[in-house]
């Protein structure tokens, strides 16, 4: 726009030049390069024929050359983009004042070009970001100061109003200063809670009254402060935990983990266990009061107890201390830690050995302080005896031990009874007891004797005092029923003898009759030695039979009889004997080579090699002539041969000597003499019987000349 010249007098900055008057045009800013804002030369009454051959310039009071004047055209135009924030800052009212200067005449003309506000900034805001710190125990109505937007436009184009963004705890207030600057407050219009919002993001605009309208924002943190207003929580009123028994000790049973919505040391917790936790409960666990980690630090027993309750409170560290309480049961697993015990309620130990199958000898009680399959036990007999277990049908843990079979002391005199009781837990835990049972004596057997019949052999010749046999006594019952008295019946000795009973049911006695060759002599209790009282000859008596009766000193008295034979054993003891003394045998002259003579035998009371005879001539030499050319016996049965002719007028008479020997050790002999003697053709031989070892010594005394002599005697 333009109006009125205005004269002021003079402006210009050339000295003797001068302008009367101020011509004036208004433009909008930040109008594009090459613009038009007037033409002077309509507006100013200047020839465009002249104007283009003088010389025109503008004095722009900037150090910014702006604008330009056309001198083909008249028209003053935009050479430079006009901010008029940059040109006037906050002046409500901007202008740009110039010169045109034209030479020839010269002419100046004062123009004021005002620059009009268009709303191209925004407002903003110093801090886009504004962070408050405001205690969630602040009251409804606080206020608390914010930053103010800045637009550098003015008049509708500046800051009309302020907008908060939607929230339920705050509001803005916007006040003028009597600059008519605006301020804004922020106003608390609800109570804070920090644990459920403990940041609040704000954003504050500022709008201005432009057209288009714009705006500029601000982010509003605003950080509630916190305040112990909230006491430690735990997530469960009662924690159930499971625990095996014996556990060791540092294992970890929970982790408490009690959250305080407050923050900083109001939201420090510390753990302890409240009053309400008994100290046998604190002796077997620990609670870490940082950490809140409960832990085993003593010996857990189901058999003690079987649950734990902990009451436990979570304390923070505020100024005034606020709690939370919770309370944690251990229930305890039972496990197979307790070995099943045997009670023996009432026991015999000493019975008769004639108890009745069925007695009871001992009340056993058993139990085990576990539960469950850990606790379920039963009893038994480690091996096959004569006992049984019966079990209690209204008391399942209590039995009896009763005899099952017939008892006998000679067979088995007491018993090691082994009671076992085990539980069905996982491992099998068991444990024993042991009865010791004693089985008193009864007379109920009669003496016995090992065998039947009893044969005994002895060499005969034993010397008087020598030992025969040694005999054992016995009777296993006791006491009186033990003692055995024995008697010999006919021609009877000695024998050993067995009774099964004890004590007196057992003792044994052994007597013979003086009369016998023999005698017994007690060695030792129950053991006796058979001994020889008289010379023993088996050619006279070969054996004898002995039949014994032993009774035992019981009540009632019981016997056996035994019959036994002692057979004597042949000893070497007899020589042989021929049936004469000596022997004459005729022999016909000119008899034939290898006839017989004579059968000449001996008998040998003795047995077997005692009694087998050899039959021998002893040699004696006749006219240089060995008997042995002469005659020859069988050495097996004696007969006595020729061995060639003889001539009565040559040999007449002929004596030797026939020995008969046994087979024993050492060998006994005896001879016999022949002799030939005739008054025919017949050659006599005689002979006598000599005996024994002596045989040689009386021959010597008889014949100190050669024992054997022919005669042969003519017809």
């Amino acid at each position: 726009y333009s109006d009125t010249p205005i004269y002021k007098g003079c402006r210009t900055q050339l000295p003797g030049r001068c302008a009367l008057s101020v011509t004036r045009y208004s433009i909008a800013e930040e109008m594009e390069r090459g613009s038009v804002v007037a033409n002077l030369a309509a507006d100013l009454g200047l020839d465009l024929g002249g104007l283009a051959q003088r010389e025109v310039k503008l004095d722009i009071f900037h150090n910014k050359k702006y604008l330009d004047v056309n001198k083909k055209t008249g028209e003053l135009f935009i050479v430079e983009k006009m901010d008029r924030e940059y040109l006037c800052a906050k002046l409500t009212s901007c202008f740009l004042k110039l010169d045109v200067i034209i030479e020839s005449p010269l002419r100046i003309f004062n123009i004021e070009l005002g620059i009009t506000d268009i709303n191209d900034n925004a407002p903003h805001f110093r801090r886009d970001r504004v962070e408050l710190d405001v205690s969630e125990s602040a009251t409804p109505g606080e206020r608390f100061s914010l930053p103010n937007a800045v637009d550098p436009d003015v008049g509708v184009n500046t800051i009309k109003t302020y907008r908060l963004s939607a929230n339920e705890h705050f509001t803005i207030e916007i006040q003028t200063g009597s600059d008519g600057t605006q301020y804004v407050d922020l106003v608390l219009t609800k109570s804070l809670d920090r644990e459920k919002t403990a940041v609040h993001n704000l954003i504050l605009t500022a709008v201005d009254g432009g057209i288009p309208v714009r705006s500029g924002t601000a982010n509003i943190i605003v950080r509630v402060q916190d305040t112990n207003d909230n006491p430690p929580r735990f997530d469960k009123q009662t924690y159930t935990v499971n625990m095996t028994e014996n556990s060791p000790i540092g294992t970890l049973v929970m982790k408490l983990n009690a959250t305080d919505l407050d923050e900083g040391v109001n939201s420090e917790i510390v753990y302890s266990f409240t009053l309400y936790t008994s100290e046998k409960t604190q002796e077997v666990f620990a609670l870490n009061p940082k950490t809140g980690e409960i832990t085993v630090k003593g010996t857990i027993d189901y058999e003690d107890m079987k649950f734990y309750e902990m009451h436990i409170e979570a304390r923070d560290k505020g100024t005034h201390p606020l709690l939370g309480q919770c309370k944690v049961v251990v229930h305890v697993t039972d496990m197979n830690d307790n070995y099943p015990e045997i009670t023996i309620q009432s026991v015999k130990d000493t019975v008769d050995e004639n108890i009745p199958v069925g007695s009871v000898i001992a009340l056993v009680d058993i139990n085990d302080r576990d539960t469950g399959d850990n606790g379920k036990v039963s009893l038994s007999i480690n091996e096959r005896l004569p006992f049984i277990l019966n079990k209690s049908s209204d008391r399942p843990a209590h039995y009896k031990l009763i005899v099952s079979e017939p008892l006998d002391r000679e067979s088995v005199a007491e018993y090691d009874i082994t009671l076992i009781v085990t539980d069905a837990g996982t491992p099998t835990l068991s444990d024993n007891e042991t009865i010791h049972l004693h089985l008193l004596d009864v007379n109920d057997n009669a003496p016995q004797f090992p065998q039947s019949f009893y044969t005994i052999r002895v060499m005969e010749n034993n010397a008087p005092g020598a030992l025969l046999s040694s005999l054992t006594a016995f009777d296993p019952d006791l006491h009186e029923n033990q003692y055995l008295v024995y008697f010999i019946l006919e021609k009877e000795i000695a024998n050993t003898s067995i009774d099964k009973d004890s004590g007196d049911n057992g003792v044994v006695d052994l007597h013979i009759p003086d009369n016998m060759p023999f005698k017994l002599k007690e060695s030792s209790d129950n053991y006796y030695e058979l001994v020889v009282s008289e010379p023993l000859d088996r050619e006279k008596v070969p054996e004898y039979d002995v039949t014994f009766t032993v009774t035992d000193r019981g009540s009632p008295p019981l016997s056996d009889n035994e019959t036994m034979t002692l057979e004597l054993l042949d000893v070497n003891d007899n020589v042989p004997q021929f049936s004469q003394s000596f022997y004459t045998i005729r022999v016909m002259e000119n008899n034939a080579p290898g006839a017989l003579l004579s059968s000449l035998t001996a008998f040998d009371p003795d047995l077997h090699e005692n009694q087998y005879l050899v039959y021998f001539i002893l040699e004696k030499e006749i006219a240089n002539t060995s008997m042995s050319m002469l005659f020859s016996i069988n050495p097996e049965n004696g007969n006595l041969y020729a061995l060639k002719t003889f001539d009565f007028e040559i040999e007449k008479e002929f004596l030797f000597h026939i020995e008969a020997r046994d087979s024993g050790s050492p060998p006994l002999s005896s001879n016999v003499t022949v002799t030939s003697s005739s008054w025919t053709r017949t050659t006599t031989l005689r002979s006598s019987c000599l005996r024994g070892a002596h045989t040689a010594l009386w021959w010597r005394k008889r014949s100190p000349d050669p024992p054997i002599k022919a005669l042969w005697l003519p017809r």
